[in-house]
């Protein structure tokens, strides 16, 4: 059984650095150095927790994957250049530092660079939370920088599965039998339904997908992202990467407590840790520079650039690898644990104003802007349209009909979701790619026009962002906004919008669509 006291630490310090606004996970890094410190030291329970959190979290990865978004040359093309020349920017560093700095822990030069290795990764877990949580996961830049993202796992899990140095089965031929059966996976998911038995169903892939690989002497990683994979065109894959994230997230403090139980940094090491956080600065500077390279916008470039700020917890999980291999001194991850801490510290508040920052700075980073742009990237134009539906859900998709009979034409959907919008062109809807949080979007639309803007986004933060910006654009016609609780309700009714409380309304909307059947 696990010592309450472990759990008590974990969520106090993870509450502490949640209330100071900052990634909780820093406070689970936080939590094992505090009970290194009382005399914890690893435990076969939370080491499990640990491994348990890194499957779950590269199948839930391979739900997320779409090959044919990782074939763009503005995703795999950068991340190599990228890691190409960071690479060895850090192992300069890396080197200076063991010179100029007394008492570091000894490095050899191999080591060295596989440390650089870890460090030119960036943060999948900090970049995915952070567009969640502000509602943008579909958004172009968004889009971008987590198929970096996932390029950089995928190195790191080949990395992994070819460091352990041993021969694969000839028997893993056999894994090759698993593709014909995936068109199946649907039919496996009908049957499993929507509640608890569909999670169960996920975790016993990733499982299996592990154990299948580590028999046939394979990285158990590299089973479970392959796993992810495997089910990733699913109909459901959707709803059971949601029902997994929050266990994900809870193994995975496992993980960032063994990290901490590894031992408390020394001071010189902590001088390191310091350095290499200001230096990270470097990494989205390299990104933006990259991207508009690509012919991106300069918003998009800089939104991708800063969610990619930090380092990674694959760094860790590969100088974790480093250490248990006997390649380096376990002190060096615990370095690496602090670098990482420091620079989600650091990352937190330029990605939170990430829009903000756009604003201030668009006119001297749109110089950096190529004058032919992706087809991505091709200015909206919404035409002769009266009203603007924005977010093409079923609420805003609901409404688009609603609204269809009587406009003679002259209505259009803003929807940021590629896939939704093909999908809803063929259907017969007017719709169009574009970022509702665009401040050129927004600055370029003809204002006199339009006579209602309907907001229906992801979430309600994201729903007042966008009616902030609009107002802040000009725009003084009708504006409508949904909402899902009182005090959003009120919020938006505040900032001057018609406001909709989805949910207390909803049986309204049920009584009259049963009424108009009967009839």
């Amino acid at each position: 059984m696990i010592d309450p006291l472990i759990i008590l630490v974990a969520f106090g310090c993870g509450l502490l650095l949640k209330r100071l606004d900052q990634p909780p996970l820093i406070g689970y890094l936080l939590a094992g150095f505090v009970l290194h410190a009382m005399g914890f030291g690893h435990s076969a329970f939370i080491d499990q927790l640990a491994n348990t959190g890194v499957l779950l979290l590269l199948f839930t990865i391979g739900l997320k994957l779409k090959l044919r978004s990782l074939a763009a040359p503005h995703v795999w093309g950068v991340t190599a250049v990228h890691m190409l020349l960071l690479m060895p920017f850090l192992a300069l560093l890396l080197w200076v530092g063991r010179l100029a700095i007394p008492g570091l822990p000894p490095l050899a030069d191999t080591a060295m660079w596989m440390l650089a290795f870890g460090l030119s990764f960036s943060s999948t877990v900090f970049a995915v939370k952070i567009f969640d949580e502000k509602g943008e996961s579909n958004a172009l830049y968004a889009s971008i920088a987590i198929g970096i993202l996932i390029v950089q796992d995928i190195i790191a899990v080949v990395f992994m599965t070819a460091s352990t140095g041993k021969v694969p089965s000839p028997y893993s031929v056999l894994l090759l039998l698993a593709l014909p059966l995936r068109p199946m996976i649907d039919r496996f998911f009908r049957w499993c339904g929507h509640g608890e038995l569909l999670t169960l169903a996920g975790l016993t892939l990733a499982f299996v997908g592990a154990g299948l690989f580590s028999a046939l002497n394979l990285k158990a990683d590299l089973g479970a992202l392959l796993a992810g994979i495997w089910v990733a065109n699913s109909s459901q894959k959707n709803e059971l990467a949601k029902n997994l994230v929050g266990m994900k997230d809870i193994f995975l403090i496992g993980f960032f407590v063994s990290i901490g139980l590894s031992g408390l940094p020394t001071l010189p090491l902590v001088v390191l840790a310091i350095g290499l956080t200001l230096v990270a600065f470097v990494k989205p500077v390299m990104y933006f520079l990259l991207l508009v390279g690509m012919r991106l916008r300069a918003r998009t470039a800089f939104i991708s650039s800063l969610s990619l700020f930090n380092y990674s917890e694959f760094g860790l999980i590969v100088v974790a690898l480093a250490v248990d291999a006997g390649w380096m001194d376990e002190s060096w991850l615990v370095m690496t644990a602090l670098a990482l801490s420091l620079s989600y510290i650091l990352a937190s508040p330029f990605n939170k104003s990430a829009h903000l920052l756009y604003e201030k700075h668009c006119r001297r980073l749109v110089r950096f802007e190529k004058t032919s742009r992706l087809p991505e990237e091709t200015p909206v134009d919404i035409e002769d349209a009266r009203i603007v539906v924005l977010g093409m859900g079923r609420v805003g998709a609901g409404a688009y009909r609603r609204f269809s009979g009587e406009t003679n034409g002259r209505l259009i959907g803003i929807e940021e979701n590629l896939e939704k919008v093909v999908s809803l062109r063929a259907q017969g809807f007017n719709v169009v790619k574009a970022d509702a949080n665009d401040t050129d979007f927004w600055r370029h639309l003809p204002h006199d026009q339009i006579d209602l803007i309907m907001v229906s986004l992801t979430n309600h933060e994201e729903n007042k962002a966008v009616v902030d910006l609009i107002k802040q654009s000009g725009y003084g016609g009708n504006l409508a906004a949904v909402a899902r609780y009182p005090d959003e309700l009120a919020e938006l009714k505040a900032a001057g919008c018609i406001a909709f409380n989805l949910y207390a309304e909803a049986g309204h909307g049920f009584a009259t669509h049963v009424l108009k059947e009967m009839s």
